[in-house]
């Protein structure tokens, strides 16, 4: 089963299917976009708005029709993790998220199944097997998920192309490797690559009987689980409010808005008509002085989720009358 046909999943897929393993579990409910096609190298220009898992089954088809596909074109979630789990051997994590990660570590402790973890950030990736014959889990490495905001995905932070492919095929020997029994597997240990430096170094992971324990502790009420509180991700509330790239353009001929741009300074696209003020998310706190406090304000991010981050910390220091530019400036339409 392979959790997302993104960056990752699609080398594990593309040498998964050549290898001719004879089942394949695809899940994805995100829809391919142009902005996807740097890295997701499954996709062509043809699949901008089809649901990953479906396009990816088409395409792996045609390189080889003798393996079963089954594709899930919905949300992994505590209600059906576990369903979806039993009916497959090796789970690959193909995720960019912390919640779905803990969800997948979680639901792999219950179902005792073996979990082929990859993972990059900018320049560098890493590679373990989680769950593998005793071996240490996610929660023994990350007992603790990470601020909310503190670590961007790919999407919003970049990444070199050619990264999750590399990192997605070591996957892909990872599990083959399991699977013909043979060679050492990346079990109490993760391997790490820097890109930048062609290096890599492998990090020792000792198994913490207490990280199992817990999990399997709560695994009565594991489909109830709040992966997204648990990763303090907050849900928006009605007093979040959001306007779409369509309604910004209107609000901005009529009325005198202020617009603040939260990417890193080399992000693009830039969009000159927006006159926006480029404050990067983790320069908030120390130039909160360059917002006015009595203007309506627009925040903006590439795919709307540090804007969203930026509303709650404003929000916290007084600030109202903020409104988030939902999905990012990514929608925007220069026509």
């Amino acid at each position: 089963m392979v959790i997302g046909a993104g960056g990752l999943g699609c080398p594990v897929l593309l040498y998964l299917t050549a290898a001719g393993v004879g089942n394949i579990g695809i899940i994805d409910f995100d829809m391919v976009d142009e902005t996807n096609l740097q890295r997701q190298v499954l996709f062509t220009i043809e699949d901008i708005g089809i649901n990953k898992a479906l396009a990816a089954k088409k395409r792996l088809i045609a390189l080889n029709n003798y393996v079963n596909f089954n594709t899930y074109p919905e949300k992994l979630t505590p209600k059906n993790a576990l369903t979806i789990f039993s009916a497959y051997d090796i789970i690959v994590d193909g995720t960019d998220n912390f919640s779905t990660r803990y969800l997948v570590n979680d639901a792999c402790v219950i179902t005792n199944k073996p979990l082929v973890y990859g993972a990059i950030y900018k320049f560098e990736g890493q590679v373990t097997v989680f769950n593998y014959k005793n071996g240490p889990s996610y929660r023994c490495l990350f007992p603790t998920p990470p601020q909310q905001g503190s670590v961007p995905n790919c999407s919003e932070v970049g990444v070199l192309g050619v990264l999750p492919g590399l990192i997605g095929t070591q996957q892909a020997n990872e599990v083959l490797k399991i699977i013909l029994e043979i060679g050492s597997v990346l079990s109490g240990k993760m391997q790490i690559y820097n890109a930048l430096e062609a290096s890599f170094y492998v990090l020792k992971i000792q198994r913490v009987e207490q990280e199992f324990e817990k999990v399997l502790a709560k695994a009565t009420a594991f489909e109830q689980f709040d992966y997204d509180f648990f990763c303090g991700i907050e849900k928006q509330t009605t007093k979040q409010k959001e306007i779409t790239a369509n309604e910004l353009k209107i609000l901005l001929t009529n009325e005198d808005i202020q617009i603040i741009d939260v990417r890193a300074t080399w992000e693009q696209p830039k969009i000159e008509i927006l006159n926006a003020i480029n404050i990067p998310l983790q320069d908030i706190p120390t130039q909160l002085e360059k917002i006015n406090r009595s203007k309506k304000t627009v925040v903006f991010c590439q795919h709307g989720v540090r804007s969203l981050t930026c509303i709650a910390f404003l929000e916290a220091h007084g600030f109202d009358n903020l409104i988030n530019l939902k999905d990012g400036i990514v929608t925007w339409d220069n026509k």
